[in-house]
């Protein structure tokens, strides 16, 4: 097996916990491994550290799977899966719908599988998870039994491999339906994996929405009226509506995404779905939505910062989307805020709902902060697994 020695100095993240090695910390290699194979890792002395995927092709050369000298074979997989399916019975024992392993969390490294019911997604975000796709889905299917299992390999993080890897998705086994009926803290919604943004539902943000909606339940008897920004498939808002909110307008830039959030709310026995098609910071900014007189505006953009030389757009357009939906918002109303850019750090979260307020010229008092959900478990040694924050905040 082919060899990473690494140079003086180096090694000592990975020994305590971190599961990458940079390009850049790298000696010699030695043999001739191509991108995805198993290698061994030692440090500067030459004793061993442990086995991973390696890509000479990436800044993240190496991945770490394991510390010790053992196969990764099927068995190996199916493991790891097992561990990760203990984890979410623990956290979740009623679900049936949930992120099933989360990659360096998990100890699976560039593996993402998503469980839909009797179905489960998978996505492969580093050659070595991709190279190995095949023995880490013959595992998944004997823990789990699933009626089929798709690949999505539309993430980005695929093209940052520079290892050639496919980007159109596929069926690994069974049958795929166009959309899956699943269940979340007793409310229903289609998942459709196929054509659905990342792997057709946020999972992450589970937890996050039933604290918004206990707020819904306490703000007036009459019932809250709600604005549901970047609502996707409408998921926060249909919590809010089951909480008792009088009135929630869906606004999404997507129309298919619109589409599903309607026939979400129309599968939880709601009615009158008020959607707009729209940019969500141009509806935020209008004078339409100015009228509306909002108790709570809930807003989930997408991840503003990608790498770190976004960093200062993003964050400036943060505080943009934040200072717009603190001005709909009545005195001693509820914005709910959440970012989803791991380069966006709980600190300047904070920052971003300060700036927004002050801007808005608005007094911001947080009342609860939330984060991913407990299936995307963060490691402790791998800031990196850690990425969604959440606020909800009383204006005045």
């Amino acid at each position: 097996m082919a060899k990473i020695i690494l140079k003086a100095g180096e090694g000592k993240r990975v020994k305590s916990g971190h599961k990458w090695v940079f390009s850049n910390e790298i000696k010699q290699v030695e043999g001739s491994p191509k991108a995805g194979d198993v290698v061994e890792l030692y440090d500067n002395a030459e004793a061993f550290i442990g086995k991973g995927f390696y890509n000479p092709h990436s800044l993240i050369a190496f991945r770490l799977l394991t510390q010790k000298d053992e196969e990764t074979n099927v068995s190996f997989w199916q493991k790891r899966i097992e561990n990760a399916m203990r984890l979410r019975k623990r956290v979740y024992p009623a679900a049936n719908s949930y992120r099933a392993v989360f990659g360096e969390s998990d100890n699976m490294t560039g593996v993402i599988l998503d469980k839909y019911e009797a179905y489960l997604c998978a996505q492969f975000v580093s050659a070595g998870a991709d190279a190995h796709k095949a023995d880490i889905l013959k595992a998944a299917q004997d823990v789990f039994g699933a009626k089929g299992i798709y690949i999505r390999n539309d993430a980005h993080l695929r093209v940052l491999e520079n290892a050639g890897l496919k980007t159109e998705n596929e069926v690994f086994s069974g049958t795929i339906p166009e959309s899956i009926i699943i269940e979340e803290n007793g409310l229903k919604f289609y998942a459709d994996i196929i054509g659905g943004q990342k792997t057709g539902h946020f999972f992450d943000q589970r937890d996050n929405r039933a604290k918004l909606a206990q707020y819904v339940k306490g703000t007036m008897s009459q019932g809250a009226k709600l604005l549901d920004c970047y609502c996707h498939t409408g998921a926060f808002g249909i919590y809010a509506k089951n909480a008792g909110a009088k009135e929630v307008v869906f606004v999404d830039s997507s129309m298919p995404a619109l589409q599903t959030a309607e026939k979400n709310h129309n599968l939880n026995g709601f009615k009158d779905f008020n959607g707009i098609e729209a940019d969500a910071l141009e509806y935020l900014e209008s004078k339409e939505a100015k009228k509306e007189g909002f108790d709570i505006v809930n807003i989930d953009p997408p991840g503003l910062i990608k790498s770190r030389k976004d960093f200062n757009a993003g964050f400036k357009h943060y505080v943009k989307v934040n200072e717009a939906a603190i001005n709909l918002l009545k005195s001693g109303g509820i914005l709910a805020t959440s970012s989803c850019s791991h380069h966006l750090a709980f600190k300047d979260f904070k920052e971003v709902i300060h700036q927004a307020a002050a801007k808005a010229k608005r007094e911001a008092l947080i009342i609860e902060y939330g984060f991913q959900a407990k299936d995307h478990p963060v490691l402790a040694s791998m800031p990196e697994t850690e990425y969604l924050n959440f606020a909800v905040v009383m204006i005045k």
